[in-house]
């Protein structure tokens, strides 16, 4: 099957590119530098071999430059190769030239010129290479497999259409069996009882056997299974609870018993937690004494020439475990009666002028840093809602409270992707819910760090739905 070679080609892709980066840099050395000091034994040197090599990770992550490799035509994975690149040279020079300077380590302008012009031609030459090789070997790389499903069912059903329509998993169905032939739709795929499966399968060249047969056929599945172990045959079971779940799902074993978890949960893990956690803090540190120290005395006075009111906006909103807190923002609106239970509008008549200002760039939202030292919030999650609307929300949509297992977010997934600002209706809202879950399940280091950078870089291009 063609996800058995996607890790495979996926760690190639990563090794030879690294290789390619660090081969560039030694020979960008070699030929700029002038003191003779052999590259590995040159301890200033090799600081800005890690910085490379994390930053080209970071921007592969942001791209996703190394997903679905078997599976993108030549104009996407060059297209994201070139993405990558221009992030990966923006992200360099912003680093090295700005941030820690050339001179620290006494490299010049030209030696990185040099290494990342050499980089990227040798980087276009090898997925060129890759792109001719895939090409006359991508049919070797499917291990079409005939398999067989027991039990004709919805659940079979199902699994019939997902083998149809994801062709690159490389199963072909060979037919059903079920002691019950009116359970199979496809007449012409029924092969036969619950008896004849194992004596079918030795007989045809069958690689696996798919059984869907429900709980209460249990005699009849471990009678299979362990017919199917006697005779080498892998067996698959499909659960019954799979009728109820409508995504991917996360197994656990205590022992000998499989436990079914709705979802995924990266942060339930206590290291993911510390270093997300220890991010907040440090970066919330970073923004606090670096930008909002200077910031804040230009804000308030701006905010307090143009309106009566304090500087500070403090409204409870909905945090972990739905737990209430104090959340702080810079004022941006005069002060009215409806704050607590209406939300802004585009040309909200309430929101100053200032106050425009500040919720176009998200400049309103520093103050939140100080929940985030606090504990209350995290710099990335779920956007924290007022009282009354996840009252009003948590009636209409089913999963509107799973967001609550999180910490929220000054930024999160769903601002990144435009679904910000007003929610005029509970699809809307419910778009939004959706982004939330996805965080949830998918949390990474590498994710929140992505979601930081398009913050920022959305604040600084603007956006539609930011008023």
């Amino acid at each position: 099957m063609i996800h058995r070679y996607a890790t495979f080609i996926k760690a190639v892709n990563l090794t030879i590119d690294y290789i390619i980066l660090n081969m560039s840099m030694v020979i960008s050395y070699f030929i700029e530098d002038r003191s003779y000091i052999f590259w590995i034994n040159n301890r200033k040197y090799l600081p800005i071999v890690l910085v490379f090599n994390l930053i080209w990770l970071l921007s592969a992550n942001i791209t996703g430059l190394y997903e679905h490799v078997l599976n993108k035509d030549s104009i996407k994975t060059y297209r994201g190769v070139i993405k990558t690149y221009l992030l990966f040279v923006s992200f360099i020079c912003f680093t090295i030239i700005i941030l820690i300077g050339t001179k620290a380590y006494f490299i010049t302008r030209e030696y990185l010129f040099y290494s990342l012009a050499l980089f990227g031609f040798l980087l276009g030459l090898w997925k060129l290479i890759f792109l001719t090789i895939r090409k006359s070997d991508r049919a070797s790389l499917i291990d079409t497999r005939a398999v067989i499903i027991i039990g004709g069912g919805r659940i079979g059903a199902d699994l019939y259409g997902f083998f149809k329509q994801n062709p690159e998993r490389g199963y072909s169905l060979v037919g059903f069996f079920d002691d019950n032939p009116e359970l199979v739709n496809d007449k012409h795929l029924y092969l036969g009882g619950t008896n004849d499966c194992i004596s079918y399968v030795l007989n045809n060249k069958v690689d696996e056997i798919f059984c869907t047969l429900p709980n209460s056929e249990a005699a009849t599945i471990e009678r299979l299974m362990l017919d199917a172990d006697k005779n080498l045959i892998r067996f698959k079971f499909i659960p019954e609870y799979y009728d109820y779940a409508k995504k991917p799902t996360f197994i656990q074993s205590f022992g000998h018993i499989p436990v079914i978890s709705v979802r995924p949960e990266p942060l339930e893990n206590m290291l993911n937690r510390f270093i997300k956690r220890l991010f907040d803090v440090v970066f919330s540190l970073f923004i606090i004494l670096f930008v909002f120290s200077w910031l804040f005395p230009i804000l308030a006075i701006l905010i307090k020439l143009e309106s009566r009111g304090p500087v500070f906006f403090v409204q409870e909103r909905s945090g972990r475990d739905n737990k209430p807190f104090k959340c702080y923002k810079f004022r941006s609106m005069r002060v009215n009666k409806d704050s607590d239970k209406k939300q802004a509008t585009r040309g909200d008549s309430r929101i100053t002028k200032t106050g425009a200002f500040i919720r176009k760039t998200s400049l309103d939202e520093l103050p939140q840093f100080f929940n985030v030292i606090l504990g209350n919030m995290s710099v990335v999650g779920p956007r924290p809602h007022m009282i009354s609307h996840t009252q009003q929300y948590s009636q209409l949509i089913d999963t509107f409270m799973v967001r609550h297992f999180l910490k929220p977010g000054i930024t999160g997934w769903a601002q990144i992707n435009g679904l910000r600002g007003e929610t005029q209706t509970t699809q809307a809202m419910l778009e939004r819910v959706e982004a939330d879950v996805w965080y949830l399940e998918n949390w990474s280091f590498l994710l929140d760090m992505k979601i930081v950078f398009l913050t920022f870089w959305n604040a600084l291009r603007g956006e539609k739905n930011a008023f």
